[in-house]
């Protein structure tokens, strides 16, 4: 999983669930999708969006990791047909990150239309097929070696029995796709992005709870997969104080494994690096360049590429492959808009 149903807090209500972030090149522009809503957690829970929440993209430009724009979704309840209405708002600078910022108005849609926003782009929220895959037993392998430090052992896994968790299973995007010309004021040099997700649920009080966020992919599998207080934690604050929050312990359990297979002459000093390189939480791209999560490099993330292998592989240090390939899937993603897979 590379946030299925990925703490306490995800599981209580899955419609809040971000169970991936994806940022890649589109046909006109830059597109970004979260999946959320999982059939795996059971059809006789609530689907669709929660009408008490609130689904955000954040785009950071300058290398701060806090938030220059933010794209904010609201939902209404599903009608007698399953449908939602929602609005897209669009907050820019300081109120990026105002949790009672309003924001301007941008679009005003429903689930399974596509549907243009003011200023140019568009955007699609529907049910959707999940273009995940992983085989369990790799899975539950690495999260008990980086709980427990030791080595990720398969010794008992035949990788030609190896199956996809996730086939057959849906979920529900939200779509967005913006033009260059919209987020490039934003962009650092070479018009370099850093984007996450945050889903929240307001409060009797009146403010907004964090309930997930996404960056990069795989981090709660790798060190939250069997530590269920950790796995609440990592979603209650922004990427910016995650080196601080979680360095230690992310360095702690890297270099755990590591040492168990002899896989670096100094396991501490590995660890570092690859605490620097996913902290703070969020995942990179240039606009207007294709989208890989490769072991060459990160740049957004597709949805086909092989990010189990990508990231249990760096925080081993060791190879691990997942026996499967985005073909274990039931339902390809579509070259055109919304890109996502049918539903099953």
């Amino acid at each position: 999983m590379s946030h299925h149903l990925d703490s306490p807090a995800a599981r209580q209500d899955p419609r809040l669930d971000i169970t991936d972030l994806f940022v890649f090149r589109g046909e006109q522009g830059t597109v970004l999708v979260t999946n959320h809503s999982h059939s795996i957690a059971g059809e006789d829970i609530p689907r669709g969006l929660h009408p008490e929440g609130r689904y955000e993209f954040k785009i950071d430009g300058d290398g701060d990791a806090v938030e220059d724009v933010t794209y904010r979704f609201l939902f209404e309840a599903q009608d007698a047909t399953a449908n939602q209405a929602y609005q897209v708002r669009r907050l820019n600078g300081r109120e990026a990150g105002d949790v009672l910022g309003a924001g301007t108005l941008i679009a005003e849609g429903s689930t399974g239309l596509s549907t243009d926003l003011v200023g140019g782009g568009r955007a699609w929220v529907g049910k959707a097929g999940d273009p995940f895959w992983i085989d369990p037993d790799v899975l539950q392998a690495v999260g008990h070696a980086f709980q427990d430090g030791t080595v990720i052992d398969l010794s008992a896994w035949d990788s030609a029995k190896a199956s996809n968790v996730f086939a057959g299973h849906s979920v529900y995007s939200i779509v967005l796709e913006l033009p260059d010309e919209e987020l490039e004021p934003v962009a650092g040099p070479g018009g370099r992005l850093a984007v996450w997700a945050v889903a929240s649920l307001a409060t009797d009080a009146g403010g907004w709870r964090p309930i997930n966020r996404a960056g990069l992919p795989m981090l709660h599998p790798l060190f939250a997969q069997f530590d269920e207080a950790l796995g609440d934690q990592l979603n209650e604050n922004g990427p910016a104080e995650d080196s601080q929050l979680y360095g230690k312990t992310v360095m702690d359990k890297v270099a755990g494994v590591v040492r168990a297979n002899g896989s670096a002459e100094d396991p501490e000093a590995y660890a570092r690096s690859v605490a620097s390189r996913i902290l703070p939480n969020v995942l990179p791209y240039s606009i207007g360049t294709q989208a890989s999560y490769s072991f060459a490099g990160w740049n957004g993330r597709t949805l086909t590429d092989d990010v189990s292998s990508v990231m249990f592989s760096l925080a081993s240090n060791t190879p691990v492959a997942m026996g499967i390939t985005r073909h274990s899937v039931t339902s390809q993603p579509s070259p055109g808009f919304p890109y996502v897979p049918s539903a099953v």
